[in-house]
């Protein structure tokens, strides 16, 4: 069965700043902030979270099913996609719409600011769940349009589809109980660090709270790994070490797609998670956030050097 990924499909604009944000930014003055960073790199790819999830699923082996909106310019990405066997049957164009774009700096510390015009993203909820004509067991929620995260997150419940919500950027978008709602009766809630801080103010919830009103939580953690709970305590996955770092854009996702095909293949929640981590440390050693190359084999080798044998 496929595993839908609902989210957004962009073009990233990449760029590298040779310095460090806090070294331009002054604390004092950011009430009047006014900076420009000399971004001698500029790399224009195809990304999105969806589609970065989808690209790193197809990897592992898994057949990834996006649904969502793009503009009239995205035929050259369209080849893209048919070319790594990325079904796009549930990926509309939209005449007068431009595809979503994220406009990334990147500092020398690996921090990030990041922009984003949403485009005919924002239209996303146009695809809805009963457009979708094959059975599916499993569907991530990442960022999206506002309304169509809240559809698809209602509709995969009410289905009983396994429902991984990962409001990432977007959630800055939703109210308390817009996100209360997200997260109640979720099989899986997962965000980094920062966003998880962040759900606790916009929520109002503990943490407690919020672990009860979901199966499964996972708070990534960037080079130190990840923290989850499955209700009965809380375990630390450790970051897999890379052959390289390049480039932290879309380790993120990829870790998203490891875990993901970890559920679709019956691993427990602690190998999914592992696997995740795997998928992120291949990651970080590409520019780009759908530039892993590596096959099943290769990511079994690296899975069964750091952890234990993987049952796939």
């Amino acid at each position: 069965m496929a595993t839908l990924i609902t989210g957004s499909v962009a073009v990233d604009h990449i760029m590298a700043f040779n310095g460090r944000f806090q070294d331009i930014i002054l604390p004092d003055k950011i009430h009047m902030l006014n900076v420009a960073f000399h971004v001698p790199t500029l790399r224009k790819t195809f990304g999105g979270c969806a589609a970065n999830i989808a690209y790193s699923l197809k990897r592992l082996g898994g057949d990834p099913l996006v649904a969502a909106t793009v503009g009239s310019d995205f035929s050259s990405y369209a080849n893209w996609l048919d070319d790594h066997g990325i079904r796009r049957d549930y990926i509309r164009e939209l005449s007068g719409e431009a595809t979503a774009g994220a406009f990334i700096t990147t500092d020398s510390d690996d921090n990030q600011i990041i922009g984003f015009h949403s485009g005919a993203m924002d239209r996303s909820h146009e695809v809805s769940l009963s457009d979708i004509n094959e059975e599916i067991s499993l569907g991530i929620v990442s960022p999206n349009g506002k309304q169509a995260m809240i559809e698809y997150a209602r509709e995969l419940k009410q289905q009983g589809v396994h429902t991984v919500i990962d409001p990432g950027q977007g959630l800055p978008q939703f109210s308390g109980d817009e996100l209360i709602e997200l997260i109640n009766g979720a099989d899986t809630y997962i965000v980094n660090s920062y966003e998880w801080e962040l759900t606790l103010e916009r929520s109002g919830l503990t943490e407690r709270e919020i672990k009860s009103r979901v199966k499964n939580t996972i708070v990534t953690l960037g080079e130190d790994g990840a923290r989850a709970d499955q209700g009965d305590g809380e375990i630390l996955i450790p970051s897999v070490e890379p052959d390289r770092v390049v480039d932290p854009t879309g380790c993120g996702d990829s870790f998203r797609a490891g875990y993901l095909f970890g559920i679709e293949n019956g691993l427990s929640f602690q190998e999914c998670l592992q696997l995740g981590s795997v998928m992120g440390s291949f990651m970080v050693e590409k520019e780009g956030t759908q530039t892993i190359e590596v096959e099943i084999k290769g990511i079994r080798q690296r899975y069964e050097k750091t952890f234990d044998s993987l049952n796939l």
